[in-house]
């Protein structure tokens, strides 16, 4: 199975968070139309390959509340060989699409953001998707101004949804023993990321088993990673696929490390990985 994640030139967000650069941004009407165009072109060269696909959408921004990527992920989902479709959203948009979306294909990654919405409004998204019967991760940055929130969440989330912990990793040393415990036991795996991973030379399936994609069609090994691997619209995938060491001293991000091979976590998550579900959560 190929593990593809896209990003097109969509830059905007509906929300203001302070540390994002995309805060409240909004593109033109001719830079939507640019990314519309990007996306479906995409989505018309992912229905015509003969292997199995798994897809993951990091917008620089929020896209779902664009009708255009609600209507392309729901024709993908419904691809014969399209594995898993997922995406990173807020969830504030509208979610009745979810209903006529393939819920064996399609899952989200959603985070949770405490300055731009409330807890009770976010589980109430929460509990739409489950009568729709779509899986999702709920996550939000392990900031300390977040703490109030980690443990409100935790508390009003239903049973069998793997809340994530994205750890703070701008300042070293920024959590107390106390505090790393604490956030170990609301989730199980956040050790895993507050690690920064020396990767200098070591074996990691991007390239390999994972690309990038950008919404010209232009493919490197990972989001993290810039050297140019070819062009999915000018080249045979399999000339561009091999595998690979890392050529960065470290790995930060989750969506980089899930592929360092020393790490073996697809044990740990397996056809869930991108999605950010494991496997023991239903």
């Amino acid at each position: 199975m190929l593990k593809i994640l896209y990003r097109g030139p969509l830059e905007s967000c509906n929300y203001d968070c302070s540390y994002c650069p995309f805060a409240k941004k909004k593109n033109t009407r001719e830079e939507l139309a640019f990314d519309r165009a990007c996306l479906l072109k995409f989505e018309n060269w992912v229905s015509q390959q003969g292997r199995g696909i798994s897809l993951l959408f990091t917008p620089w921004g929020e896209a779902l509340i664009r009708k255009y990527y609600q209507e392309a992920l729901t024709r993908l989902s419904w691809i014969s060989h399209v594995q898993k479709v997922c995406i990173q959203t807020n969830l504030s948009g509208n979610l009745s699409w979810t209903a006529r979306a393939n819920p064996k294909t399609l899952a989200l990654w959603t985070t949770f953001h405490p300055t731009e919405t409330t807890v009770d409004k976010f589980i109430g998204r929460c509990q739409e998707l489950m009568q729709n019967n779509i899986r999702f991760s709920v996550g939000i940055v392990g900031k300390k101004e977040n703490f109030p929130f980690i443990e409100e969440l935790k508390d009003k989330l239903p049973q069998g949804i793997y809340f994530w912990i994205n750890a703070y990793k701008r300042e070293p040393n920024y959590y107390s023993d106390a505090d790393e415990n604490w956030l170990q036991k609301i989730d199980p795996l956040f050790s895993f990321n507050n690690t920064i991973y020396p990767t200098q030379g070591k074996g990691c399936e991007a390239g390999e088993t994972s690309l990038s994609i950008d919404g010209e069609g232009n493919v490197t090994r990972c989001h993290f990673i810039k050297e140019p691997l070819g062009n999915i619209y000018h080249q045979a995938l399999d000339t561009m696929l091999r595998a690979r060491s890392c050529t960065n001293d470290c790995c930060r991000c989750y969506i980089g490390y899930i592929n360092l091979k020393e790490l073996d976590l697809n044990r740990i998550y397996s056809n869930r990985i991108l999605e950010r579900i494991p496997l023991e959560y239903h």
